[in-house]
């Protein structure tokens, strides 16, 4: 059996080359996420003598998560399957995307959160960030909305704010919940109410302090490769690892890209109100194309696509040298795409519908298409099998 790394050998510095898996938000379209995983999933296996006890978070050093990806991202790095996650994930989508006429009208959010809560306290437990059940490093990506400060908070020992100092009154992230951290990072405006996580006790006549957190994709990082990247190797964040084509993989899997014009009549006749919805999810997704473009710029990448005409692939690197290797899996929800790539004969009509992020009845085809994304764009060659191990 492969002798896997422990959580402290994955989160040493010492210990090389670094794996980062990386995972965007997007709602229900999760489910493309998790199709590709599960052949990357099967792929590593296989490369560790089809050992049934290999998981995702035996490879991987950190996982990283905005959103629905948070979800995938704290169950893999639980030591869960893929299948294992998939099982909870349908669960809580069913849950919680249920229409009700009670929550209609611009004053709610239109699902109820206490729907969220209670699915990922049957999920995770009580479990905290502190927990000795983690198999591997996590990165949950939330925004403080009181503040409007995006929170990158991790389960790294030595991260700052980790461990409560000796007179300080400050909540230590250690101490964090794990279900309330990813119900902070899936709170996304409109669809749920903010979450409010105490960070601060109350002592010496000061006020307990909390703050309201909203879903991690209404801060640059919808797509969490780039943070994940500045979590690993920026001092502050206190990881240290080193960057180099031959230290570190960042693995980057998307929700799927929407065509920005195929909508363009309907948004011209919107009313104001979602006006204002367009808009933000539009400044999302140009985030999210952005930390793309500076994925592409900073690293070297078999997976790199056309940003766009102008500067097709972004190459070369940025200083001359990449920081790291990188690959990018994401579904486009383009016709033309689909059947280029995918070999799928998909209408316009079709696909359009897949964009909606809360459709449940839209999660068996988003299923079958993120299987076969997985299929036609994973490649065992993408990966160092043997960077999962550490030598006896």
């Amino acid at each position: 059996m492969p002798n896997y790394r422990t959580f402290k050998q994955h989160l040493d510095p010492a210990i090389g080359p670094k794996r980062i898996l990386a995972l965007d938000g997007g709602g229900l379209r999760g489910v493309l996420t998790l199709g590709m995983l599960r052949e990357i999933e099967t792929i590593l296996r296989i490369g560790h003598d089809d050992d049934p006890e290999f998981r995702l978070g035996n490879y991987f050093d950190l996982i990283a998560g905005t959103s629905t990806g948070a979800i995938i991202a704290a169950g893999l790095s639980l030591g869960m399957t893929v299948d294992e996650v998939h099982g909870h994930y349908m669960d809580l989508g069913n849950l919680v995307f249920k229409r009700s006429l009670l929550r209609w009208g611009a004053l709610r959010a239109k699902y109820d959160a206490a729907d969220v809560r209670k699915a990922l306290l049957a999920v995770f437990g009580d479990r905290k960030l502190s927990s000795s059940d983690f198999r591997t490093g996590l990165l949950v990506v939330t925004k403080r909305l009181d503040t409007g400060s995006a929170w990158p908070i991790t389960n790294n020992p030595k991260a700052r704010y980790f461990e409560r100092g000796t007179s300080s009154t400050t909540i230590p992230n250690g101490d964090y919940p794990l279900w309330q951290v990813v119900r902070a990072s899936t709170a996304a405006p409109y669809f749920f109410d903010p979450e409010t996580i105490a960070i601060g006790r109350a002592a010496d006549g000061l006020e307990a302090v909390s703050g309201d957190f909203v879903d991690g994709g209404v801060s640059p990082s919808n797509n969490p490769a780039l943070q994940a990247l500045m979590t690993a190797t920026m001092e502050g964040y206190r990881f240290g690892w080193q960057v180099g084509v031959d230290k570190m993989l960042v693995v980057s899997v998307g929700t799927g890209k929407a065509d920005p014009a195929a909508g363009h009549a309907n948004v011209i006749q919107a009313t104001p109100a979602i006006h204002a919805v367009l808009s933000l999810k539009a400044l999302m997704e140009d985030c999210a194309d952005q930390v793309e473009t500076l994925m592409q710029w900073l690293s070297s990448s078999p997976t790199a696509r056309d940003i766009d005409r102008e500067i097709g692939k972004c190459g070369p690197p940025l200083g001359g040298q990449a920081l790291c290797s990188y690959l990018r899996y994401n579904v486009q929800f383009e016709a033309s795409w689909c059947k280029e790539f995918l070999g799928e004969s998909l209408s316009a009509q079709s696909i359009k519908g897949l964009e909606a992020m809360d459709e449940p009845k839209n999660i068996p085809e988003l299923d079958r298409i993120g299987r076969l994304a997985g299929e036609k764009l994973v490649k065992a060659a993408h990966f160092d099998i043997a960077a999962a191990t550490v030598a006896n």
